[in-house]
């Protein structure tokens, strides 16, 4: 079934697909030097000003996007031609922007009339390449952003401005560091690229196959098997790669057919899939892009934020296993013969190398060093690795391979004292004996593959955080977020609550035209200070926007995560969708319940914390979110050991809904009901069975 809102993706899949004709071989090296780009300037090997970087950034991806699409879709050649001139329109504002760095910033807030067409140049290719990778959702809200800079004077108080000239908007937003040139391109350019880099090679080095042998070896066996594989190998891929329909696409290739081979339904495999990939965006350490975003524009180390999504991020995912193991007893699905499954433990001491780059990354960033300093490091690893490997199977078997990886691993943990140059000279040896080495060429071929891979994944992702800052340019220039911010103020002052599912909905409403990022970035400016002004810590209040900004890729009509599931699972995108918001329904109390109570996400503050203490806070909030997934996956399932009527099925909700709230008398309420709904069901086993 196609998308109904969306163009297909023509970059969407596993696999480099450019081609193989000239244009194709043309765009496959164009990829491969914009990773090697990235790669050196987030290195510091090229040293150049951040504004000049990002100008760069976008100039290589307008250049990739425009003609991938267009061969991509088998366009007519005029069409071709057209494309090629936009990314070579892309190209040149890019290096107008180096040839004028400085000239621009002396005659800043007075353009030339040069500037100016440089500028509507600029703005025309980013618009018109969002439209082409992701439809008209977001050019049209970013246009209408843009229109209320130009227009915006005219309109009746109090959403009117002050008023500003052509040229000024114009300047605003192709030039300086507030317009597309913002923080969403800074963070593209730098951590989101780069982690997306190391995800690729990661993948190419075998870390699916690792990631989903553990997880059948563990519970493959289980009831449900298959389910819970999805559910454990998705959330693991969650922590490297932080793509969301990326993650569908990959291990669902697996998961989804595994799953209906074991009888589960094609839409509830699909759902499956998609609701634990998805999740893959609040999975620490790598997180999304979004992550990213958030600490640069909270301007908090990013570790903070991997603090705050570590405990939600784990419920998440245990309410994910929670529905698929009782919609598994509902239907008496029975896991795999444990014989036929591979062992963890093997998989894990045969592949455990793999693990050494993420535990590297993981202790960098929790010992406060930059996630681009770590994931500079974690990215030189996983190739010191991938070469390694190659290099020393020309070594003979035993002594002389061990004495290898000994000398490796010494020389990579040079970066602690010595820095990065001993890592970057480690990777040039490597690369010249793979070269001159037998099946060394083949694994540098990889290498090359994966840095075209990594730059057609970061496409999207990239054109989106540039056409985003055109929003937040309008948000800077006229302060428009504070006219719908004092409204959710006005609204909170007599419900809190209110508050929440006013922001909850726009969030979804959003996320069913246009990605994660946008989506989060709209909504924080909007909703986050006024949360903040009623009370809600800043980061809990970004994370709840996030939360909400994951699922609406769950929700109908659109669902992007559902319909990138779809042809795996060959079933509607619209009933895998129905599907997935089952699944994720505890997903939904989460964010809820941190408002109430920060201590969910390791925040200080709140009414309870400061009653009983921070650390018996965090301990009594992980118990009630736990006891409210319990009881919505029994309301939603209907099926706890035995199938769940109606009432009481009303009675868990009811129940999960009142300890969502952290008034005293709603928790009491809430764990009567939860005691009385747990007494009701052993009865009426005790009837069945009688």
């Amino acid at each position: 079934m196609s998308h109904p809102t969306t163009p297909p993706d023509p970059l969407e899949g596993h696999g480099v697909s450019f081609g193989t004709d000239a244009a194709g071989r043309l765009l496959f090296w164009i990829a491969v030097v914009f990773s090697v780009f990235q790669i050196l300037t987030a290195a510091h090997i090229v040293d150049l000003s951040s504004q000049v970087t990002r100008a760069l950034h976008v100039g290589f991806l307008t250049l990739l996007a425009f003609p991938l699409v267009a061969y991509g879709r088998n366009a007519a050649g005029p069409l071709k031609t057209l494309a090629w001139g936009f990314a070579l329109a892309g190209v040149a504002v890019a290096f107008y922007q180096w040839w004028q760095y400085e000239p621009l910033i002396l005659r800043a807030g007075r353009p030339l009339t040069q500037d100016i067409v440089v500028g509507l140049i600029a703005l025309t290719v980013v618009f018109a390449a969002a439209w082409t990778m992701m439809g008209f959702a977001l050019p049209l809200i970013a246009g209408l952003f843009l229109a209320y800079c130009l227009f915006g004077e005219y309109l009746p108080s109090p959403l009117n401005h002050r008023g500003y000239s052509f040229s000024q908007v114009i300047d605003h937003m192709a030039f300086g560091t507030e317009g597309i040139y913002g923080i969403p391109t800074y963070v593209s350019s730098t951590y989101i690229f780069l982690f997306i880099l190391f995800g690729s090679f990661l993948e190419r080095a075998g870390m699916i196959r690792l990631f989903t042998d553990v997880a059948m070896g563990l519970f493959g066996h289980k009831q449900g098997g298959a389910a819970k594989v999805a559910v454990v190998s998705s959330g693991l891929m969650g922590t490297i790669s932080g793509s969301g329909v990326a993650n569908v696409v990959t291990t669902g290739q697996f998961t989804i057919p595994l799953m209906k081979k074991f009888g589960y339904r094609a839409a509830f495999a699909g759902g499956v899939e998609s609701t634990a990939s998805m999740g893959g965006q609040i999975m620490p350490p790598v997180m999304g892009a979004v992550a990213f975003i958030m600490a640069e524009t909270l301007d908090v180390p990013y570790v903070e934020v991997v603090k705050a999504a570590l405990i939600p991020a784990m419920l998440y995912f245990a309410s994910a296993f929670w529905m698929v193991h009782l919609e598994a007893g509902r239907y008496g699905l029975r896991g795999l013969r444990k014989e036929d499954l591979p062992s963890a433990r093997k998989a894990i001491s045969d592949n455990w190398m793999l693990l050494v780059p993420l535990g590297v990354l993981v202790y960098l960033l929790f010992s406060g060093y930059t996630p681009l300093f770590a994931g500079t490091i974690g990215l030189g690893l996983t190739v010191l690795l991938i070469l390694g490997g190659s290099a020393v199977l020309n070594l003979p078997a035993g002594a002389m391979r061990f004495i290898f990886w000994i000398c490796l691993g010494l020389v990579a943990a040079g970066f602690l004292q010595f820095g990065i140059d001993v890592l970057i000279a480690a990777l040039a040896a490597l690369i010249l004996w793979c070269a001159l080495s037998r099946g060394g060429r083949e694994t540098l071929i990889l290498c090359r593959d994966s840095l075209a891979e990594g730059a057609k994944t970061a496409l999207p992702v990239g054109v989106a955080c540039a056409l985003v800052g055109v929003i937040i340019g309008t948000m800077t220039l006229t302060g428009a977020a504070n006219t719908f911010g004092q409204f959710i103020v006005s609204v909170g002052e007599q419900s809190l609550l209110l508050s929440l599912i006013l922001t909850m909905f726009t969030c979804i409403l959003l996320g069913m035209g246009i990605p994660t990022i946008p989506n989060y970035i709209i909504t924080s400016s909007i909703a986050g200070p006024a949360l903040l002004e009623l009370g809600v810590p800043l980061i809990v209040s970004h994370m709840f926007v996030f939360y909400f900004g994951i699922l609406a890729d769950l929700t109908p009509p659109v669902a992007l995560a559902c319909f990138a599931a779809a042809p795996i699972a060959k079933e509607s995108g619209l009933k895998i969708s129905m599907e997935a918001i089952k699944v994720a329904a505890a997903g939904f109390v989460i964010p809820f319940m941190a408002v109430y109570t920060p201590a969910l996400m390791l925040q200080a503050g709140g009414p309870l914390a400061d009653a009983i203490g921070y650390w018996p806070a965090v301990a009594y909030i992980v118990f009630k979110t736990v006891l409210c997934i319990g009881l919505w996956g029994a309301a939603v399932i209907g099926w706890v050991g035995r199938p769940v009527g109606w009432p009481l099925r009303i009675l868990a909700v009811v129940a999960a809904g009142t300890l969502i709230a952290a008034l005293p008398i709603t928790d009491e309420i809430g764990f009567a009901l939860a005691a009385a709904f747990v007494g009701l069901l052993v009865l009426s086993g005790r009837r069945s069975t009688a």
